[in-house]
């Protein structure tokens, strides 16, 4: 499995729509919207897993810079989660 960082996502998108568009290249394993703690609201990035390296490739080349919800989303292959103190 491949876990991709999905960034400047419009705001009101879900889950569910997210997953819709990505299965579009593959097999979507997961998919995590951030949000914020306090207020629960989408702060404009997450994280799609795909279920091999070849279709994280497909959406990475199928999504990156495409307009979603009115904004140019980005799309890369997430780096690991660093240490916080």
């Amino acid at each position: 499995m491949k876990k991709l960082f999905i960034g400047n996502l419009p705001y009101q998108i879900t889950e569910d729509e997210l997953k819709d568009a990505f299965s579009a290249a593959g097999t979507v394993e997961s998919v995590f919207i951030v949000k914020d703690r306090m207020t629960g609201r989408a702060k404009g990035f997450g994280f799609v897993e795909m279920s091999s390296d070849d279709e994280a490739g497909k959406a990475v080349s199928m999504f990156n810079n495409q307009e979603m919800g009115g904004r140019k989303i980005i799309v890369n292959e997430a780096r690991p989660m660093e240490k916080r103190f």
